[in-house]
C-alpha cells in the first residue's frame, strides 16, 4: 500500500495502491488498482454515478451539528476537534459495511507509504478483518510474529491489555507498530482459547521475491507480497531458472497477503500464453474488464506447482487461480484465505486517502473466491511439529509431484 506521488502504473501507482496494510509489513489483504488505467477507472466512475443517482448530492449535517453542540456543552472532559472530525469521516466510510473500504487520515497515509517503501519496525505479520475482529492473515517467516508462534486466522482480542475486537485494521496497525526493541502484548483467541504473547518489535526488511534451486533441478520462486518490484524480480528469476535447465518450478505463495493487481497480472504472464484470461472484474455481476496474458511466457510448458495456504490472499489468489484455471499449474497446500475484491486508493484534498472497493474479481472460469478461498488440488498440511523440526511437507509434496 502506498501513496505519494510516484510513477503510476496501471492499476496503481504506488500511491494508488496499497492492498494491504502493514504493521511492519502488515498489509490489509487486497488487490489494488490506481489511476494509470484512466479509461477503466473513468468507466467505473461513470457507472457508479448512474447507479447512485438515487443518492443525494450532499448529506444533511443538521443532526450531526446538533449532536456536536450537545457534546460540546455537556461532555465532562477535553474534546479534540481533529479526532472528532476524523471520527465523522471514519464513521461515514465504515457505514458502507465493507471491511476493505476505509478512510485513512494523513498520518495513516504516511504510514502506508513508509510501509511499502522500505524497512519497517514492527512484528512482521499481515492483518485482515473477519467480521468485527482483526485477524492474523499470515506471520512473516523469520520475524518476531512468526517466531513468537502467531498463526493465520488467530484473532487479536487485546493489544497491550486493551480490547481490540472493535478496532479497524489501521487502528490495530497503529497500536501494534512501534520502535524496534520495544515490546507489544497481544491477547489472541485461537480455537476458542485465549493465549497471551509478548513480542519484541524489530526492523523488518523483506524482498518481495526470492529464488533458489532444490532437489538438484527444481526452481523455487517465493513471492512474499505483490509490490512495485515484484514483476521485475520474478522475471529475472524465471530467466535464471530456465537458463539453468530447471525441470520444474515451485511458485511459493504461502503467507502472501496480496498487493498490487498489476503485479499479480504480470507474474501470471510468465506462464500464460498471449490471450489467455487471467481474471475478470465485475460490478453488480456485470463484467467491467477482462485481463488477458501478454508478453513473453518464459515459463510456459515447464511443469509448475503453486503452494498456497490460509495466508495466501487476494493478489496471490489471482495468480494461483489464473494458473490453475488455465492448466498451467496445480495447487498444493491448504485452502487459501478468500478475498475476492479490488480496492482503489483515492487521494483526498486535505491529505487523507479513501481506500474503496470498486469491483469483485473472478478467476478465468468465473469463480469469485471471496470468503471461500481456492481449494488445492492436493491438500497437504504443515504442522507446528513440522516447523519445529524444520520440515516442509508441502514443498516435499511439490517436489514429488514434479519428479513423477
Amino acid at each position: 500500500m502506498e501513496q505519494t506521488d510516484k510513477p503510476k502504473k496501471f492499476k496503481l501507482n504506488t500511491k494508488i495502491i496499497r492492498n494491504l496494510v502493514m504493521i511492519a509489513l502488515v498489509f490489509t489483504a487486497g488487490a489494488i488498482i490506481g489511476s494509470k488505467h484512466p479509461n477503466f477507472l473513468n468507466d467505473l466512475r461513470n457507472e457508479k454515478s448512474v447507479q447512485k443517482q438515487s443518492l443525494p448530492n450532499k448529506l444533511d449535517y443538521k443532526e450531526v451539528e446538533e449532536i456536536y453542540s450537545m457534546l460540546k456543552a455537556n461532555y465532562d472532559g477535553q474534546l479534540d476537534i481533529g479526532k472528532l472530525q476524523d471520527g465523522l469521516k471514519e464513521g461515514l466510510v465504515k457505514a458502507a459495511g465493507d471491511p476493505y473500504t476505509e478512510y485513512l487520515n494523513a498520518q495513516e497515509s504516511k504510514d502506508f507509504d513508509e510501509a511499502l517503501n522500505g524497512s519497517f519496525e514492527g512484528i512482521g505479520a499481515e492483518l485482515g478483518k473477519d467480521k468485527q475482529a482483526i485477524v492474523i492473515i499470515s506471520p512473516i517467516a523469520g520475524f518476531p510474529a512468526a517466531k513468537a508462534g502467531l498463526k493465520p486466522k488467530d484473532i487479536i482480542a487485546e493489544i497491550n491489555g486493551e480490547n481490540a475486537l472493535d478496532l479497524n485494521i489501521d487502528e490495530a496497525v497503529q497500536k501494534i507498530r512501534g520502535p524496534k526493541g520495544t515490546m507489544v502484548k497481544l491477547g489472541i483467541i485461537r480455537d476458542g482459547k485465549k493465549l497471551d504473547f509478548e513480542i519484541t518489535r524489530a526492523q523488518i526488511t523483506i524482498p518481495s521475491v526470492t529464488s533458489k534451486v532444490v532437489n538438484g533441478n527444481i526452481g523455487v520462486i517465493k513471492i512474499s507480497r505483490y509490490s512495485d518490484d515484484t514483476v521485475e524480480l520474478a522475471t529475472k528469476y524465471a530467466n535464471e531458472l530456465k537458463d539453468k535447465g530447471a525441470k520444474g518450478i515451485i511458485l511459493d505463495l504461502r503467507g502472501n497477503p496480496g498487493g498490487l493487481l498489476d503485479a499479480a497480472v504480470g507474474v501470471s504472464n510468465l506462464w500464460l500464453e498471449n490471450g489467455q484470461t487471467i481474471l475478470q472484474e465485475k460490478r453488480d455481476n456485470v463484467v467491467e474488464k477482462t485481463f488477458f496474458a501478454e508478453g513473453e511466457p518464459i515459463l510456459s510448458g515447464i511443469p509448475t506447482v503453486v503452494l498456497i495456504d490460509e495466508g495466501s490472499a487476494s493478489a496471490s489468489e489471482i495468480t494461483a487461480g489464473a494458473l490453475k484455471d488455465n492448466g498451467a499449474a496445480v495447487l498444493i497446500g491448504q485452502k487459501s484465505y478468500g478475498k475476492g475484491s479490488v480496492q482503489e486508493v483515492l487521494n483526498l484534498g486535505f491529505g487523507g486517502e479513501l481506500k474503496v472497493t470498486v469491483a469483485r474479481w473472478y478467476t478465468p472460469k468465473g469463480i469469485n473466491i471471496d470468503k471461500e478461498g481456492l481449494q488445492p488440488d492436493q491438500k497437504v498440511g504443515f504442522s507446528e511439529a513440522d516447523a519445529k523440526a524444520k520440515r516442509d511437507p508441502q514443498q516435499d509434496a511439490a517436489i514429488k509431484y514434479l519428479n513423477r
